[in-house]
């Protein structure tokens, strides 16, 4: 005999197939289907939970409906982590629409960040506020300390270097022969103009800048560099790539495309070309700051620092065989940047690479004061203020603090914008932290502000 639980199951089965068969082969339309009736159908396999924004055309409905099912699947103490994650303590439909086909799938809410402010901090002359979003206490606190002593010196300087995202299909050509011709072709100054039209019949604002070629026997990766507006770019880039691509085969009879990406971009991965030729934005930034600030804010002095830089970010970088890892913890500011301002927090592996200086200038005059020069120069730096994750609203508050939301009048002059401002701050986090460890005050920083008494 069937026990009861299953036979209640199978009449509610048994409705959902009703509905499926009433309407021609869809299991509902809209949200004309009961919460019961969904979860039913989920569970009997006949709704595909990836599907739920679009059948039920309400991302709220469909995160909540999605924990539900996963809670009943999972049981236990695991359907009581998913109540554990928030999922509707703001403007749920702000967020969940702004989400749904865009940036995330098969929703079951959010995961808090606690974002903090380093500032206001002084930079190319105007004042900032920058949002970090992190969960490793000390950061920000660490981070401000860098940032203020530079103020109090007069501000950082920084330098936009370069500005173009890089994709490098990868083909394979006849022989080496005709992988040759392409390569001196496509090197040429005359292809780019040719390519340029195909790139921008893609694109309002992209546009092709250069391309270098690498060779492997018959096989060339192309690596194209393009300017990308306020985008970080990448899916521009790659509609702009596949076209230029599609024109190249159809001039170079024989070639086929084996992918658009060839990893000679370089994207998410640890690369020397990425080191030397730049992805995305290459910015760098600088600052001198009189021994008695070092000495009031930082505890130390010039030369500590100096020396101390020289040991750890060349010589112990050298000793590992670091590429773009001439720095102390750049990754940790960029990254807690990236997330507080919707970034692709994947791409801090090329993004972070950084050379960073810090050295004593001695006085001027006999009895004078000396100065610290700091710098950091970061070749990669891949930021977008329009597109992906930018557009959610608290991602969108934390750009509008730094005055850099959306496009910016002219095109490219709000990511460039941030990327500046990233820089700076790797900066005062590099010197908060070299300060620190000049005189061995890293773990004491730690246990105060890391470490909550839960007494």
């Amino acid at each position: 005999k069937m026990p009861a639980t299953l036979m209640l199951r199978a009449a509610r089965v048994a409705r959902s197939v009703s509905a499926l068969t009433r309407g021609g082969g869809r299991a509902f339309s809209g949200s004309t289907l009961s919460d019961a009736a969904v979860l039913d159908q989920l569970a009997a396999g006949q709704l595909a939970i990836h599907k739920l924004e679009a059948e039920l055309g309400d991302p709220v409905r469909a995160m909540r409906l999605r924990r539900q099912h996963i809670q009943a699947k999972l049981g236990g103490a695991h359907a009581e982590a998913v109540d554990a994650l928030p999922s509707d303590a703001m403007d749920a439909d702000g967020f969940y629409n702004k989400v749904d086909g865009a940036c995330c799938e098969n929703v079951i809410g959010y995961v808090p960040l606690p974002v903090g402010t380093v500032g206001p901090y002084l930079v190319d002359g105007k004042e900032y506020y920058v949002p970090m979003a992190t969960t490793e206490g000390a950061l920000v606190a660490s981070t401000h300390r860098g940032a203020r002593a530079i103020t109090m010196a007069g501000g950082a300087h920084t330098e936009l270097i370069g500005d173009g995202m890089t994709r490098a299909p990868a083909l394979a050509l006849p022989s080496l022969e005709a992988a040759a011709e392409l390569k001196r072709w496509l090197e040429a100054p005359e292809a780019i103009a040719e390519l340029q039209d195909a790139f921008s019949s893609t694109s309002r604002f992209g546009r092709l800048m250069g391309v270098k070629v690498g060779l492997a026997g018959k096989y060339a990766h192309v690596r194209f560099k393009c300017f990308t507006g306020d985008a970080m770019g990448m899916n521009m880039v790659s509609k702009g790539v596949n076209v230029v691509t599609q024109r190249i085969i159809d001039k170079f009879p024989g070639t086929e495309l084996l992918g658009l990406s060839g990893n000679m971009c370089t994207d998410k991965k640890p690369s020397a070309i990425n080191w030397i030729d730049g992805r995305g934005k290459s910015v760098a930034a600088e600052a001198v700051i009189p021994a008695s600030i070092v000495a009031s804010v930082l505890k130390t002095t010039p030369a500590a620092i100096g020396r101390l830089n020289m040991h750890k970010n060349f010589i112990g970088s050298a000793l590992a065989g670091s590429i773009g890892g001439q720095n102390a913890h750049s990754s940790n500011i960029l990254t807690a940047v990236y997330l507080a301002c919707g970034q692709d927090p994947a791409q801090n592996v090329e993004s972070s690479t950084c050379l960073t200086l810090m050295e004593e200038i001695p006085a001027s005059e006999p009895g004078g004061e000396s100065s610290l020069y700091v710098s950091c120069t970061m070749p990669s730096i891949e930021v977008g203020t329009v597109g992906g994750g930018t557009s959610l609203p608290a991602q969108a508050a934390c750009l509008g603090l730094m005055g850099v939301k959306g496009a910016g009048e002219t095109p490219g002059a709000n990511s460039q914008q941030l990327s500046k401002l990233v820089c700076a701050s790797v900066m005062a986090g590099e010197l908060s932290l070299l300060a620190a460890l000049s005189v061995n005050h890293l773990v004491s920083a730690h246990m105060a502000l890391g470490r909550r008494d839960r007494k």
